[in-house]
């Protein structure tokens, strides 16, 4: 990636491009497999550190998960990581799963709680409560660590939760189950998504605090559709600040004007963020790769590797 430092307005300098990485879901249909790795084809010349896939709620994708980071990891040479929770299955099981990953060359996991599936009522689901561990599996998130450590030695990535997760008791208890997550052997952690930049750069410091070293790495969302976001942000506590509504309000309809927006609105985010010594960046893109490449061009992130793109 090339170093981008001109000159600031304010007479700083511009800090470097970031370290980048991705995260993409599972595909359901043959149009959205294709869709996927036309994404991957735009977005794996910025080489990313990593990119990850994730685990559906109850384990519902674990078998396209599996295939999705085999044949990332395989056709792209980039470091696949896969997600996986402690939902709907046995430790065995479980323990089962993550030999099979290793076996296949993949190094890196993205280890969380998971959500129960959603019920016929609504309950369960992101944010919706109703989690029950598994009968003789991992009860929570750092259990699934500690497991993960004595199968093999991965590199092993946690959730963190900068406006604390939704049914957390209290901030300093969300932020204690992170410490004992890294305690327990997570080298990193990457943040639900967030729109105020200052809640992010409060938890950091509450992290320090609290002997947290691994890094953090913020979870940035671009803007596909602000109505979802916004559904999205009230499920898992994520709060939207009244300039960042004002600034999408009337796009509805407006489909090219609100991506111009919301690759402004997230590439301004970073920046903050990179003021403030962050230079690492998880991307959630929602399995686009427009306002990704975008922000990542506004951030000094240019493609390294454009013959990988043709390979694909």
């Amino acid at each position: 990636m090339t170093e981008v430092t001109p000159p600031a307005p304010d007479g700083q300098r511009v800090p470097k491009s970031p370290a980048i990485s991705f995260e993409f879901f599972p595909p359901k249909t043959e149009e959205m497999e294709k869709s996927l790795w036309e994404t991957i084809k735009r977005l794996a010349p910025l080489t990313p550190s990593f990119v990850s896939v994730t685990y559906g709620a109850g384990g519902s994708t674990r078998e396209r998960t599996h295939a999705t980071v085999a044949r990332i990891q395989r056709e792209t040479g980039i470091t696949a990581a896969a997600h996986l929770t402690c939902v709907g299955a046995g430790r065995e099981e479980i323990n089962d799963i993550a030999r099979s990953y290793w076996q296949a060359g993949i190094r890196h996991i993205v280890a969380l709680r998971g959500d129960p599936p959603a019920a016929a009522d609504g309950s369960g689901g992101l944010g919706g409560g109703g989690y029950q561990p598994h009968p003789g599996g991992y009860d929570y998130a750092v259990d699934l660590v500690r497991g993960l450590r004595r199968v093999a030695d991965f590199e092993i990535s946690v959730a963190a939760y900068p406006e604390g997760h939704p049914e957390a008791t209290s901030p300093d208890a969300d932020l204690d189950n992170l410490k004992r997550k890294i305690d327990a052997g997570a080298s990193r952690a990457i943040s639900q998504f967030f729109f105020d930049t200052d809640k992010f750069l409060r938890f950091l410091e509450r992290a320090g605090r609290a002997g947290i070293t691994v890094p953090i790495v913020p979870g940035i969302l671009p803007i596909t559709n602000f109505t979802r976001t916004v559904d999205m942000a009230g499920k898992c506590g994520a709060s939207i600040p009244p300039w960042f509504a004002d600034a999408f309000d009337g796009l509805d309809q407006d489909p090219e004007t609100r991506q111009m927006v919301a690759a402004s609105v997230a590439a301004g985010q970073c920046r903050e963020l990179q003021r403030h010594g962050v230079h690492d960046f998880h991307f959630y893109t929602l399995n686009r790769a427009d306002l990704t490449v975008a922000i990542c061009h506004m951030l000094g992130v240019r493609a390294a590797q454009p013959a990988l793109a043709a390979a694909l």
